[in-house]
Parts: structure tokens; C-alpha cells; sequence
């Protein structure tokens, strides 16, 4: 079984992030570069993490015209990314550009093309703040009518929380890759997560791919922390 933790480098510098990331990258499959580190430390990020032979997740959340969007994965794919983000919110236009660009990128060098995942709801959403901002209020119906708006797309992966996990897998095809944050171990403080799961429970739910945040990088010992996750999962 591949290693399904990608560990969060929600760090504000490079020289944090590339001390955690050698430190846990035996213990973990791949890094997450999010907005506030590459906004703080630039693409030269995401080339210093590859660096180190470590598989990258860019999630910057793409959600603008389907142009801009392309042009933007395109970039993405330029760095070597293995996955990124779109929002699903931005429709079918807008993802099957993402998932298009990322296919012709990539066909002159070889690799394979990286995994474009939409986003439905995130995990800080509940029913009262997608209500207040037009959609449908009920979390879960919203997350499978994006989910299915995604695959129809084209799209051959989603993020999703760890509670809509059963639901999605009994709808999608097999194949549909799905990556959840919203990981906790049940240790940490409360925060603005607010469908959470263990990393045990999550994957028997169907989880392709854990996206672990604070339950490592805030611990005394992030290696230790991964390594205990990792060993949960056996």
C-alpha cells in the first residue's frame, strides 16, 4: 500500500518548511504547499521541496475563468507538481479546462499528468455558512452535486471532508481519487475544522489520500507524530 499522508506544510517560510520536510519526508508519502507558504516563499518552494524527491500537492484552490484557470494549471504542471486544486464552484467549463490543460502540459515531457482535484465544500463550512451565502444548506447534498458536477468534468479526483468519504465512494466511480483534510487525531486543541475524522477511521471510509495538518507539523516532534499516524494506519 502506498503511504497515504500528505503532510501539510502550513508553515509561513521556506526554512521551515524544508526543516520539517526533511525531517518527516521518510514517514510520509507526499507535502501539501499551500497558499501561505507559496505566497510567502514563491514557486521556488514547490522546486526546493521536489528537491528532495518528495511529491508535491499544490493547493491553491484555482477558481477563476476557465482561461485564467488553464493557464494557471499549466504553470502548475511547468513546477512538477503530483496534485493541485480547483474549486468545483467555478462549473464544468471552468474544470474541464483545468483537467485539459494539465493533460497537453504534460505531454511533451513524459510524465505523467498531475492529479487536478476539485474542492466541493471545505471542511470549515456547515450547513448555517453555506446558507448564508446562497447555497444549499444541506452540507452533504451539496458536496455529491459538485462531486458528480467534478467526475462529469472530467476531473479524476476530489478533496472532500472525511464525512461525505462513504457517501462520494458508494456514488463515484471506483477509480475517482479521493484526498481528505480534516484529519484529526483527537488530541489537539479545537479549531476551525469542523467534520473531522481519524486517520484509521477516514481511510476505511474510503480515503485515497490523508491531507495531515497541525496533528504533525504543531507536535513536539513531528517525526514521532507522523511516524504514530502512519503506524495507526497498518
Amino acid at each position: 500500500m502506498q503511504n497515504p499522508i500528505i503532510a501539510a506544510l502550513d508553515v509561513p517560510t521556506a526554512e521551515q518548511a524544508l526543516k520539517l520536510a526533511h525531517e518527516i519526508a521518510p514517514v510520509v508519502g507526499a507535502f501539501k504547499i499551500g497558499k501561505e507558504l507559496f505566497t510567502s516563499a514563491g514557486p521556488d518552494i514547490v522546486r526546493r521541496v521536489r528537491d528532495t524527491g518528495a511529491a508535491v500537492f499544490l493547493d491553491l484552490k484555482f477558481h477563476d475563468i476557465p482561461n485564467t484557470v488553464a493557464h494557471a494549471v499549466a504553470a502548475a504542471v511547468r513546477l512538477d507538481v503530483q496534485m493541485l486544486t480547483v474549486h468545483t464552484s467555478g462549473g464544468r467549463a471552468m474544470m474541464q479546462a483545468a483537467e485539459q490543460a494539465a493533460q497537453a502540459t504534460v505531454q511533451a515531457s513524459g510524465r505523467a499528468a498531475p492529479l487536478v482535484l476539485g474542492v466541493t465544500v471545505l471542511t470549515s463550512h456547515d450547513a448555517g455558512s453555506l446558507a448564508e451565502i446562497g447555497c444549499e444548506p444541506n452540507v452533504g447534498q451539496q458536496v455529491e452535486r459538485l462531486a458528480r458536477l467534478a467526475v462529469q468534468s472530467g476531473l479524476r479526483g476530489l478533496v472532500c471532508s472525511p464525512l461525505e468519504l462513504a457517501a462520494l465512494r458508494r456514488m463515484l466511480p471506483a477509480a475517482v481519487q479521493l484526498v481528505t483534510p480534516g484529519i484529526r487525531t483527537g488530541t489537539e486543541k479545537a479549531d476551525d475544522q469542523k467534520r473531522t475524522l481519524t486517520p484509521r477511521a477516514a481511510m476505511a471510509a474510503g480515503a485515497s489520500w490523508l491531507v495531515i495538518g497541525r496533528p504533525i507539523y504543531a507536535a513536539t516532534n513531528p517525526r514521532l507524530a507522523a511516524d504514530a499516524i502512519l503506524a495507526s494506519l497498518a
